[in-house]
């Protein structure tokens, strides 16, 4: 992967994690990572489409998960495609807890653990 490649994946995400909205300056002591969202395990490739960009907790969290389980119904779901979804339509904020509004929205949350002890009070000492 180029680092042309790189800094157009950060600059299209606004150097915000694409699942939790962290923002580059929120996280002074790792990167942010470009991730393969459809791992390459799974026959992902390095496409600019494959890309997002994640925060360190996001991105060792999901791994090379594609799927998990939505905590409300039991039933397998993909999780959030930052390419293909929408965040707002999956995702809303209620303070400084990430909500998932839907399937994908609430699976993502569980199997990302988008509202870990960590991240709240991350996101408390940020200001969101």
């Amino acid at each position: 992967m180029t680092e042309m490649l790189r800094r157009f994946v950060r600059e299209r995400a606004e150097h915000r994690c694409e699942y939790c909205q962290l923002h580059q300056d929120d996280s002074p002591l790792a990167a942010l990572h470009v991730e393969h969202i459809r791992p390459r395990k799974h026959g992902g490739t390095d496409d600019e489409e494959n890309l997002a960009l994640a925060c360190i907790d996001c991105n060792l969290r999901k791994g090379p998960n594609l799927t998990g389980i939505d905590p409300e119904t039991g039933a397998v779901k993909v999780l959030f495609h930052p390419r293909q979804d929408l965040w707002k339509a999956h995702f809303e904020w209620q303070g400084i807890h990430i909500v998932g509004r839907t399937a994908i929205g609430r699976t993502t949350v569980q199997v990302l653990e988008l509202n870990s002890d960590d991240r709240l009070d991350l996101r408390l000492a940020s200001g969101k």
